[in-house]
C-alpha cells in the first residue's frame, strides 16, 4: 500500500536566506605630515556615520604622521599597497607640502590609477596643484583655491577647464579651493549616493548656510534611516 509523504513545515534552519546588502568599499583618505586637518571633517565623519568605512593611506603603514594641526595619525595602509578595485573613493586633502616639494607626487600618481580603473578621486587645495602638476586636470573640469595657483604649476595645461565655483564634479573627479569642505563634502556624498537629493541639500543648507529650516528635513531623514 502506498502512503503518501508530507512536506514537514520549514524550520528555522531550512527559512531561506535572504542576502544581506553588499558592504561598500572602504574610502580611503590619504595622510601625509602637514595634512590640513580641518578640509575633510564633514566628510569621513559622514560618511562613517552612514556606513561607509574610512581607512587611512600613508607612505607606510604603521609610520605616523603629524597634521597641520599637530595630530599625530597612525595610517592603516602604505600607499604602495592601495589598488583602485580595493576602494570607493581616494581623498587627497591639502598639505603644505604639495607646495614645497614633489615629496607627495606618489598620491598624486596613485589618483591617476584610480582614475584610469573607473574609482573616483576627490582633492581638496593644495590636492588639486598636484594633480596639475600629474596633468589630471587638462581632462576634467576642475576647481581649485584660485586660477592663478594652478597656473603656476609645472605642467599644467588645463586653464580652459578651470571652473570658479566651490567645487566641482566632472565624471570620476572631485575638487575644491581650502575655504569650501562643506561643498566639498557634498560633492561626495552625492557622488557616492550617501543621501537622496533633498537630504543632501538640507545636509548642505545647515552645515554651510547654518539654516535652520534644513534640520527639521534631516531629522525627518534620520527617523527614516536616510540621514
Amino acid at each position: 500500500m502506498k502512503t503518501t509523504g508530507t512536506t514537514p513545515a520549514p524550520s528555522a534552519t531550512s527559512a531561506p536566506c535572504v542576502p544581506s546588502a553588499p558592504t561598500p568599499r572602504p574610502v580611503h583618505l590619504a595622510v601625509y605630515d602637514t595634512y590640513a586637518d580641518w578640509e575633510t571633517g564633514h566628510t569621513t565623519a559622514h560618511l562613517t556615520q552612514r556606513g561607509h568605512r574610512v581607512r587611512t593611506v600613508g607612505f607606510a603603514a604603521g609610520a605616523s604622521v603629524t597634521t597641520m594641526g599637530g595630530v599625530r595619525i597612525q595610517p592603516d595602509l602604505a600607499l604602495a599597497d592601495l589598488s583602485p578595485e580595493d576602494s570607493s573613493l581616494l581623498i587627497l586633502t591639502g598639505a603644505s607640502l604639495w607646495d614645497s616639494g614633489d615629496e607627495l607626487a606618489p598620491f598624486a600618481a596613485k589618483a591617476r590609477e584610480f582614475l584610469a580603473a573607473g574609482v573616483p578621486v576627490a582633492a581638496i587645495c593644495g590636492a588639486t596643484a598636484g594633480l596639475a602638476r600629474e596633468g589630471l586636470l587638462d581632462a576634467y573640469a576642475h576647481t581649485s583655491a584660485a586660477a592663478a595657483y594652478l597656473a603656476r604649476q609645472p605642467g599644467y595645461a588645463g586653464t580652459g577647464r578651470y571652473v570658479e565655483a566651490d567645487a566641482v564634479t566632472d565624471g570620476d573627479l572631485i575638487t575644491a579651493g581650502p575655504t569650501e569642505p562643506v561643498a566639498f563634502a557634498r560633492e561626495v556624498f552625492a557622488r557616492l549616493d550617501v543621501y537622496g537629493p533633498e537630504v543632501l541639500d538640507a545636509w548642505y543648507r545647515l552645515f554651510h548656510d547654518s539654516d535652520a529650516s534644513a534640520f527639521p528635513v534631516l531629522m525627518a531623514a534620520a527617523e527614516r534611516g536616510d540621514a
